[in-house]
């Protein structure tokens, strides 16, 4: 028996619609955007291509955003966009001290306990003699005429859920004040706005915490070096 091909209006329309449906290169699904990475060459481009190990050029490529994005992703920086901007680049910072941050000899050995203050790499860490109890981790400092305080300092006063006396709408959780109204403690937002605090060591609110939680009255801070941007 021989099957004849329909005919008619009703049959060419189910064949386009057949066609339509049809999957196929000309219907492939656009790239995810979360994929794409467009940031452009960021201040610190350099410094990231080294610390990733790209080529260091100074000029942002593809390779370059995704290798950078990885790493702000890896250490909960956002946006975590590619971009080689200044918190990123402190992060880096810190992350690359981790091995041996004292290994400038900068901060006393001799204490039992001791945050260390690196105004020149805006890090802190602490240390029992030699060895490192709390890792180094970003922090922003008193920007020019309201520098934090250097020298050795010892902490007097903690205030969990402190909230400034001298500026307005100012909170300073986790606060722990160790020279005048110099203290270290957590702020919330951006922790590079403005160019730097009023004097006070600011950490993100997650490492002022974990810093509140292993310090206490009597502990030592030592803060030595100056601040880029600020005459010392």
């Amino acid at each position: 028996m021989t099957v004849r091909q329909a005919t008619g209006p009703a049959a060419v329309l189910a064949a386009l619609l057949a066609v339509l449906v049809l999957p196929g290169p000309a219907l492939a699904a656009a790239p995810d955007p979360e994929t794409a990475c467009t940031a452009g060459t960021g201040p610190y481009q350099r410094e990231l291509e080294a610390h990733l190990h790209r080529k260091v050029d100074g000029v942002q490529s593809p390779g370059d955003c995704a290798a950078v994005r990885a790493f702000q992703r890896a250490h909960r920086i956002a946006p975590a966009d590619g971009y080689a901007g200044l918190a990123t680049f402190r992060m880096m910072t810190a992350v690359a001290a981790r091995p041996n941050p004292n290994a400038a000899g900068r901060c006393p050995v001799d204490e039992d306990r001791v945050a260390c203050v690196d105004l020149d790499r805006q890090l802190l860490w602490v240390q029992e003699g030699r060895r490192v109890v709390f890792a180094p981790v970003p922090v922003r400092t008193g920007r020019d005429d309201q520098e934090t305080r250097t020298g050795r300092h010892e902490i007097y006063w903690r205030h969990k859920d402190h909230v400034s006396t001298l500026y307005p709408d100012s909170p300073m959780p986790y606060a722990q004040f160790f020279d005048g109204g110099q203290a270290l403690h957590g702020r919330h937002g951006d922790l590079y706005a403005h160019g730097g605090s009023a004097g006070c060591v600011n950490l993100s609110l997650a490492d002022a915490e974990r810093l509140w939680n292993l310090l206490t009255e009597g502990d030592a801070v030592y803060v030595w070096g100056t601040k880029p941007g600020t005459e010392g």
